[in-house]
């Protein structure tokens, strides 16, 4: 049995047209699978859809075997316990430190005592390169310190999977490496994660599945070597080619 498992799922914003349509898609756990396609794809919609953030209106998720029913609000938020996302902007409190940022959500959330949250806050902070800024406050982070302090934020809810929607999309180019190489550490611990991400060379190295999509749709699955490097599809040997070129 798939740990993750998408059939026919689709979602519009407002009653529009569908950005998501009849997505159906399966994982086991421990999987990294990367999300593809030209901007305006599905691939953020397919994210927020999960979490709940776009209901969809057809279709069915079931993560650990259970269906997720999205609205009811006791079913969504036990599948909002079980997914973290992290998002292109960082969301950090601008008035708390990197430690108060990582542990606010255990404590007043998930109502664990406040010693055991930090002292997990500091090793999960250790983990992503930033032991030495539990003090520091957002203003005195570089770009790439504050999304791993979003990162370690994220992994302090215990997630069963964690969502990355293009988390180095904002960083200036120097910064990338230090995410990617926290991303590369979570996988190693076998982090089951979705990462939608325009570095198709991090996606090639790390993905363990890539999915392509186009105008809502899942095109082309496979493992990496086949969507690089033999896609079946024209859309994606299209693609490909485009980004190949540059």
């Amino acid at each position: 049995m798939a740990f993750l498992a998408l059939d026919g799922l689709s979602a519009s914003y407002g009653g529009g047209k569908d950005v998501l349509s009849d997505v159906t898609l399966n994982f086991a756990k421990g999987e990294v699978v990367g999300l593809i396609g030209p901007s305006g794809s599905g691939k953020s919609s397919l994210l927020r859809a999960l979490v709940g953030l776009l209901k969809p209106h057809a279709g069915r998720v079931t993560l650990g075997g259970a269906p997720v029913d999205y609205g009811n609000r006791e079913s969504l938020r036990s599948a909002r316990d079980r997914f973290a996302i992290v998002f292109q902007q960082y969301n950090l409190f601008q008035n708390m430190t990197a430690l108060r940022n990582v542990a606010i959500a255990p404590t007043l959330v998930k109502k664990r005592k406040s010693a055991e949250v930090e002292a997990e806050a500091r090793s999960l902070l250790a983990k992503v390169g930033l032991g030495e800024k539990f003090n520091a406050y957002p203003d005195e982070l570089s770009g790439g310190q504050q999304q791993r302090v979003a990162i370690a934020r994220a992994l302090a809810l215990h997630p069963d999977i964690l969502l990355l929607d293009e988390v180095t999309s904002a960083l200036d180019p120097e910064l990338v490496g230090e995410v990617l190489d926290t991303i590369r550490a979570l996988h190693a611990d076998g982090m089951t994660m979705l990462i939608v991400s325009h570095e198709m060379a991090f996606i090639r190295e790390v993905a363990t599945t890539v999915v392509f999509m186009d105008q809502g749709r899942v095109v082309e699955v496979g493992p990496p070597t086949q969507i690089f490097d033999a896609p079946q599809s024209p859309r994606l040997r299209d693609f490909t080619a485009r980004i190949l070129r540059h």
